[in-house]
């Protein structure tokens, strides 16, 4: 007996069950995949970006350059979002630096919301797989052997040649439920650690770009107040 025999003489539902979980399977292995080249380049982009911004580089030539790319990392989102509402909240006038930095940190909240939400696409997918596909297959097997007790009714004497083939094909479902189920749980735990560590850099990040900004919002905010008062007194 082999387990393409086993499979071909299974019955139609039992077949059906692997027929599912085979599907799941091979659509588990291309998400991992994706997730694995994404998530890499993710965090490759974020350690690149980081270096570029505490190089000394000046922000608006940085946002620039960004702006230039056909693509944009997570983190180039993030400073592009709290870069561009800090230079509206100056162009409107604001001289509070609290309601600047409100504005700015509430913008970059949003966009690390949004990148988060990008790098969980399609986890919840190989956790629905781990999780249900050994149910799945034990369901196969399930049919599996009441399909095969039931054609044991119709023989006089049972032994062990008879039942063992039908008993045989239907564990078939439960292996391949495992199959499917036990690396989409390892990778969906792995992904979901990186992931948790991506976001943990993007607020880290976004932390220390408050504070620059803020120090700089301060300085024109007293720059401001400097020029008032002198026009006070020239007055």
């Amino acid at each position: 007996m082999s387990i393409i025999s086993l499979i071909a003489n299974a019955s139609i539902v039992v077949q059906l069950v692997m027929l599912m979980l085979l599907a799941a399977s091979v659509l588990s292995w291309i998400v991992i995949v994706q997730r694995s080249r994404l998530l890499a380049a993710s965090r490759d982009q974020l350690l690149d970006f980081e270096e570029r911004f505490w190089s000394g580089v000046d922000l608006n030539a940085l946002y620039r350059e960004c702006q230039q790319q056909p693509t944009h990392s997570a983190v180039e989102n993030v400073f592009m979002a709290g870069l561009k509402e800090f230079s509206k909240m100056r162009q409107q006038n604001t001289n509070d630096p609290d309601a600047v930095m409100a504005g700015v940190q509430r913008a970059m909240r949003i966009s690390i919301t949004r990148e988060s939400e990008a790098l969980d696409t399609h986890l919840p997918f190989l956790a629905t797989v781990g999780s249900t596909s050994p149910y799945i297959g034990l369901f196969g097997t399930v049919w599996g052997i009441m399909h095969s007790f039931q054609g044991l009714a119709a023989v006089k004497q049972a032994t062990i040649a008879t039942v063992a083939p039908g008993i045989s094909e239907a564990l078939v479902a439960t292996a391949m439920g495992l199959l499917a189920a036990i690396p989409a749980v390892i990778f969906y735990n792995r992904f979901a650690t990186r992931v948790d560590q991506m976001v943990t850099g993007m607020h880290t990040f976004a932390d220390e770009f408050s504070s620059l900004l803020y120090r700089q919002a301060h300085k024109i905010h007293q720059a401001s107040q400097s020029e008032k008062a002198a026009k006070v007194d020239a007055q």
